[in-house]
C-alpha cells in the first residue's frame, strides 16, 4: 500500500474533521446552527428540528438536501447561516503544511460544505496554497457525497485518473463510490457516531486517526 501511495497523482481531501482534527469540535458549532435554522424555518421546537435534521442527514446525505427536497429552502441562505461560526480555535498545522509541501501530486478539496467556508478553514490552517481547487456542494448541484454521480463530476471536471487517485475522508460511507471507481481510500476514524454510519461493508485501504502525522510519514517515506 505504501508503494501505491507513492504513485498517487491526485489527492482528494474532505474538509471537516479531516483536514483539521475532530477534537476541535468545530462541526458542533455548525450542527447547532443547522438545528436553529431548521427550527426557525419550519417553525418547530429545537427538539423537533434536531429530529428533522438528523433524519434528513441519514436519508439524503446532508440535512440541506432534505430541506431542499421537502421544504424548498434557499440553499445559499442555509449555507451562509450554518457556516457563520467561530474559527478562532483553528491554528496553523505545521506538520500538515510540511507534509503537503513535500507530498507530490495534485491536491483538491472535495467537500459537502461551501467554498467560502472551506477557504476560511484552509486559510486558518495556513495550507490553502497547496490546493489547486475546491469542489463544493454548489459545484455538485447540491447533491452530496456519497451520491456516485458527484464523484463522476469531480473526475470529469478535473480530468482525474481514478487508479492513481487517493481519497481521504472521515465519513466511511463517502469512500464507497471512490473505491468502486478504483481510487485508493483512506479513512480518518474520528470515532464520531456519524463517521461509520452502518457502513461496515466498506473496507478502506488505510485507516488512520491523525491525518497530519500519517501524511507527514507518507510524504517523507
Amino acid at each position: 500500500m505504501e508503494e501505491k501511495l507513492k504513485y498517487t497523482e491526485c489527492w482528494l481531501f474532505d474538509l471537516d474533521n479531516t483536514l483539521y482534527s475532530s477534537s476541535l469540535n468545530l462541526f458542533d458549532q455548525i450542527d447547532k446552527r443547522m438545528c436553529n435554522y431548521v427550527a426557525k424555518t419550519l417553525n418547530v421546537s429545537l427538539a423537533e428540528a434536531y429530529k428533522f435534521q438528523k433524519s434528513y442527514f441519514r436519508e439524503y446525505g446532508t440535512s440541506l438536501k432534505g430541506l431542499m427536497e421537502n421544504h424548498k429552502i434557499d440553499p445559499f441562505d442555509y449555507l451562509d447561516y450554518v457556516h457563520e461560526i467561530d474559527l478562532s480555535i483553528i491554528k496553523k498545522d505545521e506538520k500538515l503544511d510540511a507534509a503537503l509541501t513535500k507530498l507530490p501530486g495534485r491536491k483538491i478539496v472535495f467537500t459537502n460544505a461551501a467554498t467560502p467556508y472551506a477557504k476560511k478553514v484552509l486559510e486558518k490552517l495556513e495550507i490553502a496554497d497547496h490546493f489547486e481547487a475546491i469542489f463544493d456542494i454548489v459545484d455538485a448541484n447540491f447533491i452530496p457525497k456519497p451520491e456516485p454521480k458527484v464523484y463522476q463530476q469531480i473526475v470529469s471536471k478535473y480530468n482525474i485518473s481514478c487508479n492513481t487517485t487517493t481519497m481521504v475522508e472521515d465519513i466511511l460511507k463517502n469512500l464507497g463510490p471512490a473505491a468502486e471507481m478504483g481510487m485508493t481510500t483512506v479513512w480518518v476514524n474520528t470515532k464520531k457516531p456519524w463517521s461509520k454510519n452502518s457502513s461496515d461493508e466498506i473496507l478502506p485501504d488505510v485507516v488512520i486517526e491523525d491525518l497530519s502525522s500519517w501524511l507527514f510519514g507518507v510524504a517523507n517515506a
